[in-house]
C-alpha cells in the first residue's frame, strides 16, 4: 500500500499537475484500490466540515492585512528606520535587510510578500553603496523566510489545522526560534564581512537624533504587531479575531497615511480572493486525502512499519528531516507541507515528540525549502525585483543563500538538542 501511494503521487507530480488535483486523484485512486466500502459519497461532509473551521477564516484576514501594508509605504520607512540603527555594524544594510524582515514578518505572515517587499525596497542599494551581491541577495531571500516562522505566520495556522495542534501554542513556540534564527542570519553577515571585507559596503552615518526620529516609522508595524500577536497572547482573542483586529487596524494605518485608494483596496481585495482561493483548494484536497489515509489505514501502516524497524525515536526525527530537506529542493513548500503533514504528525506524535515542538522544526523545514535550488520560491522572487543595473544571474542568489541554509540546520539542532527553546514560553503562558 506504501509503495503504490509514493509510486502513484511521484507519477502525478511528475505530470506537473496542479497541487490540488495531484491530491484529490491520489485520495480517489487509494479509495478504490483498498477502500471496502465507497469513500467518495462522504467527501461532501468532509469538505464541508473542514471549510467551516472557525480558525481557516483567519487565513484571508492575514492574507488582506498582508496586502493592505504592502500597498501603504510601511515597509519602506520601516527599512530606512531600522538602517539607521543597524548600518554600523560589519554588514551593514544587510543587518537592515534581516531587521526588517523579522519585523515585516510580524505583520503581514507571508514569505514571499516579504522578500518581494523588502527587496524592492533594499536591492536599489546593493550597487550603490558597493555590496558584493551573492550575500546580500542571499540575505533577502533568507530572511523573507522568517514570514513562515515569525507569528502571525498562515503557514502555521494550515499546520495547527492539518495536525489538530493549537494555533495560539505554535504562535508562543515560534515566537523565541523565530528571533533566535533572525539573531543566527546576522551573526553569519557578521562574520563573513570580516573574513571577506570586500564583500561588504559603504555605511552612511546618522546622528542619535535622526535615530530617535526614525523611531516613529516603526510605530505602525510594532502597534500592529502587539494589536495581532499581543491579543493572543494576552488571551484576549482567538488567532481568527485577531487576524480581524489587524485588518482594522493596517486599515487604520493606511488611511492615516492616506495611502488607500479605492482603487489600491480594489486590488488588495483581488490579491486577497486570488490567494485564498488556491490555498484553501490545496488545504481541502488535503482534508480528503487524509480521510482516504485514515480510513484505508495507511497512516496506522506507517507508523507500525517506523515502530518494526526499532530505531530510536531521534534517529528517525533525522531521518524525517533529512527527507524534507531532499523533498524542499523539488516540492513548492505549501504543496510540501499540505500534502505530507497528515502522514508525518501521526508519526512524530508515535514517537513521543509534541507536535507542538515539531511544528516549530517542521516550519524551519519549509523555511529552508524556500531558498534551496532548484525551485526554491524565494530565490526567484529575488531574482525577478533585480531590474536594470542590479540585474544579474540566479546563480548569485542561490550561493548567496548557503550561510543561511547552515544557520536553518543550526536552528534545527538547538531546537533537538534544548526543545524548551520552544516549549517554555507555550508553557508558561498556558500554564
Amino acid at each position: 500500500m506504501i509503495g503504490v501511494a509514493t509510486t502513484v503521487l511521484g507519477v502525478l507530480v511528475l505530470l506537473a499537475l496542479p497541487v490540488a488535483v495531484v491530491l484529490v486523484v491520489l485520495g480517489i485512486t487509494l479509495s478504490e484500490l483498498y477502500s471496502f466500502f465507497p469513500l467518495l459519497p462522504a467527501s461532501g461532509e468532509i469538505l464541508w466540515s473542514a471549510s467551516t473551521e472557525f480558525v481557516l477564516v483567519a487565513v484571508p484576514m492575514f492574507i488582506l492585512m498582508g496586502e493592505i501594508l504592502l500597498r501603504s509605504g510601511v515597509a519602506r520607512e520601516m527599512y530606512e528606520a531600522l538602517d539607521t540603527w543597524v548600518n554600523r555594524i560589519p554588514g551593514g544594510l544587510m543587518h537592515t535587510n534581516i531587521a526588517s524582515c523579522t519585523l515585516f514578518s510580524a505583520t503581514s505572515g507571508s514569505s514571499v510578500a516579504t522578500a518581494a517587499t523588502i527587496g524592492t525596497v533594499s536591492i536599489p542599494n546593493m550597487r550603490r553603496l558597493g555590496y558584493g551581491p551573492s550575500l546580500y541577495l542571499g540575505s533577502i531571500a533568507a530572511g523573507g523566510t522568517l514570514g513562515i516562522l515569525i507569528p502571525p505566520s498562515i503557514n502555521m495556522i494550515l499546520f495547527g489545522v492539518l495536525a489538530e495542534v493549537s494555533i495560539t501554542q505554535l504562535y508562543l513556540a515560534a515566537l523565541i526560534p523565530g528571533i533566535l534564527l533572525a539573531g543566527l542570519f546576522s551573526l553569519a553577515v557578521l562574520t563573513l564581512c570580516l573574513l571577506r571585507p570586500e564583500i561588504d559596503g559603504d555605511t552612511t552615518s546618522a546622528s542619535w537624533a535622526e535615530r530617535l526620529a526614525a523611531l516613529r516609522a516603526l510605530l505602525a508595524p510594532i502597534g500592529l504587531f502587539v494589536v495581532v500577536v499581543g491579543s493572543i497572547y494576552a488571551g484576549f482573542a482567538t488567532p481568527t479575531e485577531a487576524a480581524a483586529l489587524g485588518v482594522c487596524a493596517a486599515l487604520l494605518i493606511a488611511l492615516s497615511r492616506r495611502a488607500l485608494s479605492w482603487a489600491a483596496l480594489g486590488e488588495a481585495l483581488e490579491g486577497t480572493m486570488r490567494t485564498t482561493a488556491m490555498v484553501m483548494l490545496i488545504v481541502l484536497a488535503a482534508f480528503f486525502l487524509n480521510f482516504v489515509l485514515v480510513s484505508i489505514g495507511l497512516t496506522g501502516q506507517i507508523t507500525g512499519a517506523i515502530a518494526d524497524l526499532e530505531l530510536a525515536p531521534t534517529t528517525v526525527m533525522l531521518c524525517i528531516i533529512g527527507i524534507y530537506l531532499v523533498l524542499g529542493c523539488f516540492m513548492e513548500t505549501l504543496s510540501l507541507m499540505v500534502a505530507t503533514t497528515p502522514i508525518v504528525a501521526p508519526v512524530v506524535a508515535a514517537l513521543g515528540y509534541d507536535l507542538v515542538w515539531f511544528g516549530v522544526v517542521f516550519m524551519i523545514l519549509i523555511e529552508t525549502a524556500l531558498i534551496t535550488p532548484p525551485i526554491g520560491v524565494n530565490l526567484f522572487v529575488v531574482q525577478s525585483v533585480r531590474t536594470g543595473a542590479d540585474a544579474g544571474p540566479i546563480r548569485e542568489v542561490m550561493l548567496g543563500v548557503v550561510p543561511f541554509v547552515l544557520m536553518m540546520l543550526t536552528m534545527i539542532a538547538l531546537l533537538m538538542l534544548m526543545p524548551n527553546l520552544a516549549l517554555w514560553l507555550p508553557e508558561l503562558v498556558m500554564r
